[in-house]
């Protein structure tokens, strides 16, 4: 199981000291908090890709490779990678070069985003947006399988014995997680091609999520890849911690109602019961969350989101503090009891590479 932390990279006003952080200030936070998280004992970082103001972060695998120059054992991801606005030559290009740059600490999340202008900003039709995430990952697909290409779809020009470079580290492209919050297309993606799927289940409440996790789970099984329990699942979350729950719900309340995505709406209270944010003390957000697999059964990874809404940076790096040195460490003991052993563990390059090397010396056993 793996354990991490995701950011939006959203710049937005300290709504208690109303002070606003640069760029280049939220920028370097981020830097801090990856490194934070590595300190104490965390498994992943990912990282969104934004385009548009109140949001830093266009270009992750830059902010991503700088980390990794920095840190030594944690996994880097993406939070959103935009599968639909980006060109998958340019994705295959930049991911197999920060897969280099970090020694395999790399794997990425595809996704369609949440801003509808940025279609047009990169020259797309929004409402191509399902058909564009489907053709331009069967192209991405193949750039780091095949070391030469020839393509023609409908939304980019054809490819003529292409080949991408770098190419995937060991020969092993990085592990994709496919995001969606709505779309069972992105898990019937996701399911046929065996990668993993990731449920941000932050906004709505479980059920919506349980229903999408069981169709992608279900449609894995159908296209021969294992059994619908070994799907390889990932959950969203969030949390605000304090020793007393008191005073975790009168500090982060504040930064609730003014947060940029969900502020000035339903009540931090209606929010906790009706999706994961949980504000609390950390053993109310152990109990939360190890409750998470009642509902969606045994799954690979969890990502909390700690730094958004303007919360200082002390504050986030408080935060890791209590998630790396009390919850995790619970948490994992208490997804390991009972975890049955055909369940794959989260994917890492070293184990994508056995499973290549098994697959080869199985193949030669046979030839």
């Amino acid at each position: 199981m793996q354990f991490g932390i995701f950011t939006v990279s959203d710049i937005t006003t300290d709504p208690t000291t109303h002070q606003t952080p640069t760029e280049h200030e939220r920028i370097m936070a981020t830097v801090a908090i990856a490194k934070k998280a590595e300190e104490v004992g965390l498994d992943v970082f990912a990282l969104g890709e934004h385009h548009n103001p109140p949001f830093f972060s266009s270009s992750p695998t830059t902010t991503l490779a700088y980390i990794a120059a920095q840190t030594d054992r944690i996994l880097l991801s993406t939070s959103t990678t935009l599968i639909t606005t980006n060109d998958p030559v340019k994705i295959a290009e930049d991911f197999a070069m920060l897969q280099h740059l970090s020694n395999g600490r790399t794997d990425v999340m595809m996704g369609r985003g949440n801003t509808g202008p940025v279609y047009p900003w990169f020259g797309k039709d929004i409402r191509d947006g399902i058909p564009l995430a489907i053709e331009n990952y069967a192209l991405l697909h193949r750039l780091w399988r095949e070391d030469y290409v020839d393509w023609q779809g409908k939304y980019r020009t054809p490819l003529q014995g292409f080949q991408s470079t770098p190419r995937p580290l060991d020969g092993v492209p990085p592990f994709v997680w496919h995001g969606s919050i709505r779309s069972p297309e992105i898990a019937e993606q996701a399911a046929y091609y065996g990668d993993g799927f990731f449920a941000n289940n932050i906004f709505w409440p479980k059920e919506h999520y349980m229903r999408l996790i069981g169709y992608y789970r279900q449609r894995f099984e159908h296209y021969g890849h294992g059994t619908a329990d070994q799907a390889i699942v990932g959950l969203g979350g969030q949390a605000f911690m304090r020793r007393n729950s008191q005073d975790a719900i009168d500090e982060f309340r504040p930064y609730f109602d003014n947060a940029p995505v969900y502020g000035h709406g339903p009540s931090l209270e209606d929010f906790t019961e009706q999706t994961p944010l949980t504000v609390g003390s950390p053993q109310q957000v152990i109990d939360r969350y190890a409750s998470m697999r009642e509902h969606f059964g045994d799954y690979q990874r969890q990502l909390f989101l700690m730094d958004h809404a303007g919360l200082p940076l002390k504050t986030v790096l408080e935060q890791l503090d209590i998630l790396g040195e009390e919850v995790v460490p619970v948490l994992r003991k208490e997804f390991a009891t009972n975890r049955p052993e055909h369940v794959p563990d989260g994917p890492t390059h070293a184990s994508l590479l056995a499973a290549a090397r098994a697959a080869e010396a199985r193949e030669e056993v046979l030839s």
